[in-house]
């Protein structure tokens, strides 16, 4: 981590430690998600964000501009509180704080919600923990 400098890693959308599954985990039979469920979730989040953006040059989430992102994705007043108090507290940039934003649409999209709710900005937020433990 040391030798990555913040400005790179600003520009990185989302950044998370995964630790070593634990073996009782690899063990226990359940199953997880099918890749053909998962296939299904990316395919109908990406036909959302073309309808969307139908009107622009834009293709999806990750290729808007910060005006776009105002523009498509107003917080409420919750939501625009949990950023700020995650801005503030993290230390984030303003190119950071629009990545949580786009991220946050991302997985709602995947829910296949119309608006970004509190949860969705909570686990954005967590794919920013390199900035986090850069910060602490």
């Amino acid at each position: 981590m040391a030798k990555v400098s913040g400005p790179l890693l600003d520009r990185i959308d989302m950044h998370i430690e995964v630790p070593a599954v634990p073996f009782t985990e690899l063990t226990d039979g359940k199953p997880g998600t099918k890749s053909e469920e998962m296939r299904e979730q990316v395919v109908s989040a990406r036909k959302r964000q073309q309808e969307r953006f139908e009107e622009t040059a834009v293709r999806c989430n990750a290729q808007m501009k910060s005006q776009q992102i105002r523009r498509f994705y107003p917080l409420d007043e919750r939501c625009a509180n949990l950023l700020k108090s995650s801005v503030n507290e993290l230390g984030l940039s303003a190119r950071a704080h629009d990545k949580v934003i786009r991220v946050a649409r991302t997985i709602a999209d995947l829910d296949d919600s119309p608006n970004i709710r509190e949860s969705d900005l909570h686990e954005a937020v967590n794919y920013r923990m390199l900035d986090r433990s850069m910060w602490t």
